[in-house]
């Protein structure tokens, strides 16, 4: 077996690319010596020692990235983040996230040097709103509505195939992928999840879809579609190669709704999809 291979299923915590990595760094060593490759295969009384280096503290600062602000005061943020923008910094995506614009766009008063303000989180390739605290009496009550499920988040997906039933609900609990780290994946005894989904409107291979999430895991959406086999069209991790091209998937964050944290007033907002979201689905129709 290929020590890559190994490892990648012995330690949960590290990616094969990480993997590979650390092999390519000489911070995984076979009884004593660096490997020449990746591809070294491993035998029986091997002695493998894996040396994981420090990582380099991320912390945001404030960038001049453009913001498309929804709405805003004291305590709350709402934005429209685009299609291609990562929420905030990590390991690969130090900086140009949407965090680095926030911070220079207001003063965020948080703790969190790398995810200031941020309660909730859409995908890279995913559209749509955000809400942002400002403050920890907004952060504290935005969090407990999270874990309430006492707000709204809808999404707009267009999905691969036609649907005989016109609403439906996905429970299926999420958790790390055995098979690829880097997905998601229904497991037994994973987090529990709940999807709700409306058929809006069908084409000849797709269809335009409303979510509802219940639950906010990681890829739950996308995890969930692909689950019932109507995976996110334009989904590079979880559909099929032949599917719509764009921009990744075509899954937005349309609607929002809370309670806001210092008037307890409802709060509600909706954006549209992105151009090429709006331009595929004319070209859907065109075909129908």
């Amino acid at each position: 077996m290929r020590l890559d291979a190994y490892l990648n299923d012995e330690i949960d915590d590290l990616t094969r690319s990480q993997i590979q990595k650390l092999i390519k760094d000489e911070n995984i060593l076979v009884n004593g010596q660096p490997v020449a490759k990746t591809g070294y295969k491993v035998v029986s009384g091997d002695k493998i020692s894996v040396t994981i280096p420090e990582e380099q503290p991320i912390e945001a600062v404030a960038q001049n990235i453009p913001l498309d602000v929804v709405y805003e005061d004291q305590d709350v943020l709402v934005v429209n983040k685009p299609q291609g923008m990562v929420v905030h910094p990590a390991a690969g995506h130090p900086d140009k996230t949407l965090v680095n614009a926030i911070l220079y766009h207001c003063q965020i008063n948080d703790d969190d040097v790398i995810r200031p303000g941020i309660v909730h989180r859409i995908d890279k390739d995913t559209s749509g709103l955000l809400m942002v605290a400002k403050n920890n009496l907004a952060k504290q009550s935005l969090m407990e509505q999270l874990k309430e499920k006492s707000n709204l988040r809808e999404y707009l997906a267009i999905v691969h195939g036609n649907f005989k039933e016109k609403t439906g609900k996905i429970n299926a609990p999420l958790g790390r992928s055995k098979v690829d780290r880097k997905k998601q994946a229904v497991v037994e005894n994973g987090r529990h999840a709940v999807t709700h989904f409306e058929v809006l409107k069908q084409f000849e291979n797709y269809s335009l879809l409303k979510l509802k999430l219940e639950t906010g895991r990681t890829h739950q959406i996308r995890v969930h579609m692909q689950y019932i086999g109507h995976p996110v069209a334009g989904d590079p991790l979880y559909g099929p190669k032949n599917t719509l091209k764009g921009n990744g998937q075509f899954l937005h964050a349309k609607t929002l709704g809370f309670e806001h944290p210092r008037t307890h007033e409802w709060m509600e907002f909706s954006v549209e999809p992105p151009k090429i979201f709006l331009d595929t689905l004319k070209q859907l129709r065109t075909e129908h």
